[in-house]
């Protein structure tokens, strides 16, 4: 059985709201999540699934309580399109961030005979750069070129950061991979393999390193209970605050750069 999904509108307080209803086999119970592009999905078992037959009562209900928490969240994640927006996308001067400062994007033109587009980061009187030189026969939009450089930066900091911390947690990772997830920034699984979101690299290092951290804990306790994070806070003492920057910035950075899929 796969996922199914379909538009639904319901009536608060606070007045209208538009959602997606997703039912997917992997769900046990009804979630709310509020995705940058799609706005709020309630996620949903099949309705073979006894009791989930006839839902609408309880989806209501529910979004009912939380109404004051839904608004509050998608005005901050308006708020935060717009200033992302506001920054110029991906052209010649506007700003992205990288390791959590925000550098200017300079777009030049590659010298002739150069096959593929490159980004180098420089020093500027007007502050840090990202200097993309674009190669006239590179097919690439300047936002795949980016991305590429985000990500292996991404995992040079990443691995890093695993080569610091793994052997004082005492675990050892079986293998590393980078995606691009739209609700969790890194996971683990009972295989000792680990996933983290390249975009992590745009965000503060203490933020990154949390991160691998949580992540490298999961290898020793899989639930978060109150050893796991006393582990994590043995390598990482203010580990909530930057949990916290994660969750505020959010929109933010999943918005960076477009879709390049």
């Amino acid at each position: 059985m796969i996922a199914t999904e379909a538009p639904a509108t319901v009536e608060l307080p606070s007045g209208r709201l538009d959602y997606v209803v997703r039912r997917s086999p992997r769900s046990r119970r009804l979630r709310v999540t509020i995705d940058p592009e799609r706005g709020v999905i309630v996620s949903l078992p099949p309705s073979t699934r006894r009791g989930w037959a006839r839902p609408e009562g309880l989806v209501e209900a529910f979004l009912r309580e939380r109404d004051k928490w839904l608004r509050r969240h998608l005005d901050a994640q308006a708020r935060q399109l717009a200033e992302v927006a506001a920054r110029g996308g991906v052209a010649d001067g506007a700003t992205i961030r990288f390791r959590g400062d925000l550098h200017r994007l300079r777009i030049l033109d590659a010298a002739d005979g150069v096959r593929r587009s490159s980004v180098v980061r420089v020093g500027a009187e007007s502050g840090d750069e990202l200097v993309v030189r674009v190669a006239r026969r590179d097919r690439r939009a300047i936002g795949a070129v980016l991305e590429e450089w985000l990500r292996a930066r991404a995992r040079t900091a990443i691995e890093h950061d695993l080569a610091r911390h793994a052997p004082g947690l005492r675990v050892e990772p079986a293998a590393i991979t980078l995606r691009d997830p739209r609700t969790r920034w890194g996971s683990a699984s009972r295989n000792r393999r680990l996933s983290f979101s390249w975009r992590l690299v745009l965000a503060p290092p203490e933020a990154l390193e949390t991160v691998v951290i949580h992540e490298l804990a999961h290898l020793r306790y899989f639930g978060h209970g109150p050893r796991f994070w006393g582990l994590v806070a043995s390598r990482r003492p203010d580990h909530a605050t930057w949990r916290r920057w994660l969750r505020d910035h959010s929109v933010e950075l999943h918005s960076a750069l477009p879709d390049q899929d």
